[in-house]
């Protein structure tokens, strides 16, 4: 294995260590309703998010092709996040670290992914989508859109660590 695709694997791993934890400090720092309420308010169905529809047995080019997608919308979405938790929680410094360690480690990630992709499949540009932004929403819909989000992260971040 190259560095970069063990560098990539590494990063996978930490980022899936450490979504339950961030998922629960950031449900703990928007109070009630959403520590009571979680399942109800915090569905991830109803949100977009890029289809990770890729296992073990799928070539590796498209394995890199789904997770520059899903890394590319999480990076936006993290910043979202970060950003509405800044206004509404600013002194909140556990969450926000993680928010920013998070964001930086799928900065990272997204680095080494492009170079993989450009490397071994000669693929220099992936169409990716953006979730919504959350500008302009009341205290509470930004806060359930960051619910949701990290919801489903948590659980497409430990199907993207068992495909690598």
């Amino acid at each position: 294995r190259s560095n970069v695709q063990e560098q990539t694997r590494r990063q996978v791993a930490l980022l899936n260590a450490t979504a339950q934890d961030l998922f629960s400090l950031y449900l703990k720092c928007q109070g009630e309703p959403f520590s009571s309420e979680t399942d109800r308010l915090c569905n991830p169905n109803g949100i977009f998010f890029p289809a990770f529809r890729v296992n073990r047995t799928s070539e590796r080019k498209e394995v890199m092709v789904a997770m520059y997608k899903l890394f590319a919308f999480l990076n936006a979405s993290l910043g979202n996040i970060t950003r509405d938790q800044e206004e509404l929680n600013p002194t909140a410094k556990e969450l926000l670290d993680r928010l920013h360690n998070t964001t930086k480690t799928t900065r990272g990630l997204i680095s080494n992914l492009t170079c993989l992709l450009c490397k071994n499949y000669n693929i220099f540009q992936v169409d990716v989508s953006y979730g919504e932004s959350s500008k302009g929403k009341s205290s509470f819909k930004k806060k359930q859109q960051g619910c949701q989000v990290l919801r489903k992260y948590v659980q497409v971040i430990a199907q993207a660590a068992r495909v690598l």
